[in-house]
């Protein structure tokens, strides 16, 4: 065979095709459009509580500094949420109610859950985080509390739908 053989072959080369990706299975490395903004996986975390398991994906703005987290988790249905870390001052016990930007939020759930950690989020691996989920009376906007050690750290945000996302993954 000569040179022009080997460029020119029909030989398919055999090379890995990336796995789909889906809200559930993103990576760390992948890149995600949302809102017409492109952000890459930096950091993900997964809570376990008892048999329940939900994700949280650190989302960093290509060419920016501006981070949110994507919330995804299986219930009756596919349920993700965008939340963006605020400064609320919240201590322990968590109160049944929160109130921020004139906005009343009521303590849906609470509880203990075990995180892995990936990416950015490696150093929380196997800690338990001490958690409250928060609703305001729309059912619109959310709050999410999360003590980790000694600082408690709370997030704002929202429902999406799986449609508003484009998963691109950066690994097979």
């Amino acid at each position: 065979m000569g040179l022009f053989s080997k460029w020119f072959s029909s030989k398919k080369q055999d090379k890995p095709v990336p796995k789909e990706r889906n809200a559930l299975s993103i990576e760390v490395g992948d890149i995600i459009t949302y809102d017409l903004v492109d952000y890459e996986v930096v950091g993900k975390i997964t809570y376990r509580d008892g048999g329940y398991e939900w994700l949280s994906y650190q989302l960093l703005e290509e060419g920016g500094h501006n981070t949110i987290w994507l919330a995804a988790e299986m219930d009756d249905e596919l349920e993700l949420g965008i939340y963006k870390r605020v400064q609320l001052p919240v201590s322990k016990p968590y109160p049944k109610q929160l109130v921020y930007e004139n906005k009343t939020y009521n303590k849906e759930e609470e509880g203990n859950a075990r995180v892995l950690g990936e990416g950015r989020s490696a150093n929380l691996q196997g800690i338990e985080t001490h958690y409250a989920d928060y609703t305001d009376n729309e059912d619109e906007s959310f709050l999410s509390v999360e003590a980790w050690g000694t600082e408690i750290e709370v997030s704002v945000g929202y429902s999406i739908e799986p449609y508003e996302l484009k998963i691109i993954a950066g690994s097979y």
